[in-house]
C-alpha cells in the first residue's frame, strides 16, 4: 500500500487525472488534470451535464478503468496502475456498487441476492446470513421482503436490495451510478434519504453520481464536472 502525499482521513485521492482514449489515429482527451479528494464519512455528488466526464471520474474511481496520467488512492492504496485483476480484487473488497437499473438476479430472493457478494468475497458459510441480515436491516428492507424474488419488489424495494448487497462486505465507499434514475420522484426521494441516513447514522462514505441537480444537493459537497475539468468543488 502507498500513502504517500495522502491525507489519513482521505479515503479517495485523486491527483491530476487525465483520460484520453484513441481510436485508430483520433486522440479524444475527456478529463483534463481532474485532482480532489474525499474523505471518510463524507457524503459527496459529482455532477455534471451529459458529456461532462462525470461518468469516466466515476469508472477510475470503481476501479472498473484506469487514468492515462496521474494517480488515485482508494483507501490508502495506489489503484491508478493495477492489473486487471487487482482491480478487480478492489471491485470486490473495497467499494459496494449501486446502480440505476439495481442489478439484481431477477429469479433469487432477496437474502441471496444479498449473500453472493459474501460468497464471491469467501466469507466462511456461517457468517453470511447474519451478515446480509444486518445489511438489509441498514438498508431499511422489511424482513417479510426478504424471501420474495427480486423481481417480485418494486422499484424503491429493489434499490433498497441494490444498496444492501453493497453494504454487506463493509466497503470502503459506497458508489451509486444515477441510483434513482429509474424511480419516480417520490420512491427517489426514500432512496436519497436511505443514502442520507447510512451517512449520518453509521458513518459510510457515500458517492453520488447523477446529472440532475435537485439530486446532487442531498449530499453535504458537490463536485461538478464541466468539459473534463473540475469546474466547482462546494
Amino acid at each position: 500500500m502507498h500513502k504517500k502525499n495522502q491525507s489519513a482521513d482521505e479515503v479517495i485521492s485523486c491527483r491530476n487525472i487525465n483520460k484520453i482514449y484513441q481510436t485508430g489515429d483520433v486522440v479524444t482527451q475527456v478529463l483534463f488534470d481532474v485532482s480532489f479528494s474525499i474523505k471518510k464519512g463524507e457524503f459527496v455528488a459529482i455532477t455534471g451535464p451529459s458529456g461532462s466526464g462525470k461518468s469516466t471520474i466515476m469508472h477510475i474511481i470503481g476501479a472498473l478503468d484506469s487514468p492515462s496520467s496521474g494517480s488515485y488512492s482508494l483507501d490508502g492504496q495506489d489503484v491508478s496502475q493495477l492489473s486487471d485483476d487487482e482491480l478487480a480484487d478492489i471491485r470486490k473488497n473495497k467499494i459496494g456498487f449501486v446502480f440505476q437499473s439495481f442489478n439484481l438476479l431477477k429469479r433469487t430472493s432477496v437474502l441471496r441476492n444479498v449473500i453472493l457478494p459474501l460468497v464471491y468475497a469467501e466469507v466462511p458459510a456461517g457468517e453470511r446470513h447474519q451478515l446480509a441480515a444486518k445489511a438489509l436491516r441498514a438498508a431499511g428492507l422489511d424482513e417479510d421482503r426478504w424471501q420474495h424474488l427480486s423481481n417480485q419488489l418494486s422499484g424503491g424495494q429493489m434499490q433498497r436490495v441494490a444498496i444492501a448487497r453493497a453494504l454487506v462486505n463493509n466497503p470502503a465507499i459506497i458508489l451509486a451510478d444515477e441510483p434513482t434514475g429509474n424511480l419516480d420522484t417520490k420512491t427517489g426521494e426514500i432512496v436519497l434519504e436511505t443514502f442520507r441516513r447510512l451517512n449520518k447514522e453509521e458513518g459510510h462514505t457515500i458517492v453520488l453520481i447523477t446529472h440532475e441537480a435537485d439530486v446532487a444537493a442531498h449530499a453535504d459537497r458537490i463536485i461538478y464536472i464541466k468539459d473534463g475539468r473540475l469546474a466547482d468543488n462546494l
